[in-house]
């Protein structure tokens, strides 16, 4: 059996995850068809789906990319999130210890991943542990949301070179699972709360929201030569 737009669509989610892909690169049809061997009609509609999950975006002129988040997108998503994940943990009484196994196994791989040099599956395990995390709380169909919020939240981290340490992270992510395994929701909710503000205030976004100001800069006025210069400004260029 072939591959089909499930395990397309699947498979560029894993690679936003572990930050192969950026903010805006191009997913074109006929490239993706060949890679995968399979026809464009797919290909389509796992982008398709993809747009649908807000994940990418499309122009009739120009394709398929993957979404390039404004700020308006990094507070929304952060929002989304929060929401999630702190309604997920509230209240929840001491999880079973088959969960408790399992994300305890998830966090031996990511600080596995810390010791090694494979920045991509680091990433993909630090952004999946969110997703586990859900599922091992008792809701799948938040989980498949929250991997899609959990991909925007990679391609932000990228756009706007988060200086956030993975080594903290997944500490974050020690703490919240062993106030969970200790029945304390209350704590595990707070801790999800400074972890995910914590990530979002490691963004190194642009002081002014104006969308023009990054033309505005590069067309400023050049500052007039002093009396020391005596070459011509332009000569600089072939220096």
């Amino acid at each position: 059996m072939g591959i089909s737009a499930t395990d397309i669509s699947q498979r560029i989610v894993e690679a936003v995850l572990a930050q192969k892909l950026a903010p805006g690169a191009r997913l074109g049809e006929q490239q993706l068809a060949m890679l995968f061997d399979c026809s464009r009609t797919i290909v389509r509609e796992a982008l398709t789906r993809l747009a649908a999950r807000g994940i990418v975006t499309v122009s009739a002129r120009r394709g398929w990319y993957l979404i390039a988040p404004s700020q308006d997108e990094v507070r929304e998503a952060f929002e989304a999130r929060r929401v999630i994940e702190l309604g997920l943990i509230r209240g929840q009484g001491r999880l079973p210890d088959d969960a408790i196994v399992r994300l305890n196994q998830h966090l031996e791989q990511e600080q596995a991943a810390l010791r090694g040099d494979d920045v991509g599956t680091r990433s993909f395990l630090l952004g999946d542990f969110h997703v586990c995390l859900a599922e091992c709380l008792g809701n799948g169909l938040l989980a498949d949301t929250l991997r899609d919020f959990t991909a925007r939240t990679t391609l932000i981290a990228m756009r706007y070179q988060s200086c956030h340490d993975a080594a903290l992270s997944c500490q974050d992510h020690v703490d919240i699972v062993a106030a969970l395994a200790e029945g304390d929701s209350a704590r595990a909710e707070a801790l999800m709360a400074a972890h995910l503000a914590s990530v979002q205030a490691a963004l190194r976004l642009p002081a002014d929201d104006d969308p023009l100001q990054r033309l505005r800069d590069a067309l400023a006025p050049l500052p007039a030569p002093t009396s020391e210069s005596t070459a011509p400004a332009y000569l600089g260029a072939l220096l």
